[in-house]
């Protein structure tokens, strides 16, 4: 058997919103807290938990995607005003890289933590 993620916890400053974000930029459903927790099912082997937390780290999650989920995914991170940029160094020059024959993409949440999109080889 593969080893499979199945969840990881993201801590947040308000895990509904977090969630809510997420969810929209991704064009997943949200359905509510469960329990403790706001979970997004990413896909049917990943969850995101969202968790509320004071003080965190920031976590760098990154998600291989089709060209077409790229470009409605990178449409709403404009839409929504994150900042993106085309490196985890350079998260915020505005632009997209072509690395690995695709495109990438980083941006940060409003909780501070760094997304990547990428549709080339992984």
């Amino acid at each position: 058997m593969a080893i499979v993620l199945n969840h990881t916890i993201v801590p947040a400053h308000d895990k509904q919103k977090a969630a809510q974000l997420f969810a929209r930029l991704f064009a997943l459903s949200y359905g509510g807290a469960h329990g403790h927790f706001a979970p997004v099912k990413v896909n049917d082997e990943l969850t995101l938990l969202f968790d509320d937390s004071d003080e965190f780290d920031s976590h760098h999650l990154a998600f291989h995607v089709s060209e077409p989920e790229f470009s409605g995914i990178f449409g709403r991170i404009k839409s929504e005003g994150l900042v993106y940029g085309s490196a985890p160094w350079s998260a915020d020059d505005g632009q997209i890289n072509d690395r690995d024959g695709g495109r990438g993409v980083y941006f940060t949440t409003p909780d501070g933590h760094l997304f990547e999109l990428m549709t080339g080889a992984q």
